[in-house]
């Protein structure tokens, strides 16, 4: 074997051996965001099973606001259906009707004294904000780990092998505006 051909060798297995470092990289990063979107499934799947519950406890009080806990039904099939779908975007914005319907469900709850002091009522109110609270920090997770992902595959040299391996960019995960608002609550009747 001539040096030649020890030097072509050499630098193809070095070539090579960078480029699964790079290649195992980008899975790394890809299945974080993965990991983190299943966190909030579970959150998301959390909620939604709780939320028929606090709608149950209104209903009877609330005769006259169907139209509220008609929207909150929406809501959650919509955000439902976003999940299955893994359909980012769409979560965004189901996401933020549901927090909008909660916080019409919340703010017209003053008007009901026997509902406020309902302690089934008073617990599941509890529990969905625990769960907005949770969502809300898996949320900054899995847009942390976008970002990571998205800018790994802009730079130099990944953005070789991660076109060439098929790697795109990630959406994160937004809200609009008033589904930032924290959901009003109020525990005092």
């Amino acid at each position: 074997m001539t040096i030649l051909e020890f030097v072509v060798g050499a630098m193809a297995l070095v070539i090579l051996i960078y480029t699964v470092i790079i290649y195992n990289g980008l899975i790394r990063l890809k299945n974080n965001v993965a990991r983190a979107f299943a966190n909030i499934e579970v959150l998301l799947k959390q909620r939604h099973t709780e939320l028929p519950l606090l709608v149950a406890v209104c209903r009877g009080y609330m005769v006259h606001e169907q139209h509220v806990l008609l929207a909150i039904t929406e809501a959650r099939s919509r955000v439902h259906a976003a999940q299955e779908k893994h359909d980012v975007r769409g979560l965004g914005q189901a996401e933020t009707r549901m927090r909008t319907s909660l916080s019409k469900l919340f703010a017209r709850c003053e008007a009901y004294p026997d509902l406020k002091a309902n302690e089934n009522f008073l617990a599941l109110q509890e529990r969905i904000s625990q769960l907005e609270d949770a969502i809300a920090d898996r949320r900054e997770i899995f847009n942390e780990s976008v970002r990571l992902n998205n800018t790994r595959i802009q730079q130099v040299p990944d953005v070789v092998l991660a076109r060439s391996f098929g790697f795109g960019e990630l959406a994160y995960l937004k809200f609009e505006t008033v589904a930032l608002l924290p959901v009003k609550i109020n525990l005092k009747s």
